[in-house]
């Protein structure tokens, strides 16, 4: 058998943050609420220059180096964030880094999980193709509104995944878990620039769904919790996680605390805030780069959920010198080196819309990434590259 999973996983956030003690300052709430309470203590925030094809294209530059890039013959650009009713994502991507015209580029939506399941649709075909590669982009911006309750659970970032067999990072096995219910626990209508959530029913959803999810991958994979060595679950924030990992937990019976087993899945999301799409990726990143020993051969079971909602529970397992294939300096410059806005700056970057009557407009000059959103002309985005 042919093994397939990611061969390379690179992720890519906003140059600009801001501390969630400030936010807490400034809506007269306690510090700890978000701190403690969400898990949280930054989010990135993507200035007026910044959009999801440009994170998407920064994380991805960095993961196709040393390859051929003839040898990607489909790009998947999963996001919720999408901004034309036609034209995918993923054609801006192909243009801006000179992947081959012979790609099949598609476009995939399902809240959260898009990635997730983008990840399981490429699968079969790298078992029919194995000499072929496909570039996986997950890129979001979480969005909820000034002075809302989702506002500390914003963020923004992308995890760009080269998907090929024989992966140099993690073989994902073919057993999964999968559930759907028709739910209106979150959702963003054509005419909102913001999500619409009720959030205590999407966590009960969340928790629920991942019950279903781990039914059926148990009975198809015949597996146990103690079969799994880490867990990597979607991080709307957090806290998500150990709530989601009690609920396994005890689900399965074990009943000492394991929190170990998520912990280092959770430092790269604890700045960089909801991501979407991403934020199971970049928990995987997160993963790679913490590890103190080496986790070859470990196997890792993730969660993915997508609001409305849609979720699956898979695992893959570590590869052999993992570690000479990761970006983890290049993932620390990344967060160490951004600018922190103040609440000020914040409100201004949030507010910033481009026009929406198609007149040529320059965005200002913020992002320090490779690609930026220059501006709009004739109703069209335009990009320009910065090396």
């Amino acid at each position: 058998m042919t093994y397939v999973g990611i061969d390379k996983l690179c992720f890519y956030t906003s140059n600009f943050y801001l501390d969630l003690k400030e936010l807490a300052k400034a809506r007269n709430q306690e510090v700890d609420k978000f701190y403690v309470g969400l898990g949280q203590e930054q989010m990135s925030i993507h200035p007026p220059d910044e959009d999801v094809i440009t994170l998407a294209a920064n994380a991805a530059w960095l993961a196709i180096q040393d390859i051929d890039p003839n040898d990607i013959s489909m790009i998947l650009f999963a996001t919720e964030s999408g901004l034309d009713f036609s034209k995918s994502c993923g054609v801006y991507i192909q243009h801006l880094l000179g992947l081959p015209k012979t790609c099949r580029i598609l476009e995939v939506k399902q809240a959260c999980y898009s990635g997730a399941g983008a990840l399981m649709l490429a699968m079969p075909y790298l078992q029919q193709n194995p000499t072929k590669k496909v570039l996986l982009i997950t890129s979001d911006i979480a969005r909820y509104g000034l002075n809302t309750p989702g506002e500390p659970t914003q963020g923004c970032g992308s995890a760009a995944m080269l998907l090929s067999a024989n992966p140099k990072l993690i073989a994902i096995e073919p057993e999964s878990g999968y559930y759907s219910d028709h739910t209106w626990d979150f959702w963003r209508p054509n005419y909102s620039k913001d999500a619409i959530v009720d959030g205590k029913y999407s966590t009960r959803v969340y928790l629920t769904t991942l019950q279903e999810c781990w039914k059926e991958y148990q009975k198809n994979s015949h597996r146990e919790y103690s079969d799994h060595t880490r867990f990597c679950y979607h991080l709307p924030f957090t806290k998500m996680a150990e709530k989601a990992h009690e609920r396994l937990r005890r689900t399965c019976g074990v009943d000492q605390i394991t929190d170990s087993l998520i912990s280092d899945s959770l430092e790269y999301s604890r700045r960089v805030g909801n991501s979407y799409t991403a934020s199971l990726f970049i928990g995987l990143a997160s993963i790679l780069d913490h590890a103190q020993n080496d986790i070859s051969g470990q196997r890792i079971g993730f969660f993915s959920y997508g609001s409305g909602c849609v979720a699956e529970f898979f695992s893959g397992i570590v590869q052999k010198d993992y570690k000479n294939h990761l970006t983890t300096l290049y993932h620390k410059n990344l967060l160490d080196q951004r600018k922190e806005l103040s609440i000020t700056e914040y409100e201004e970057f949030f507010n910033h819309a481009l026009p929406e009557t198609g007149v040529e407009y320059a965005t200002p000059r913020y992002t320090t990434g490779k690609f930026r959103l220059a501006g709009v002309k004739d109703h069209t985005r335009q990009y320009e590259k910065m090396f």
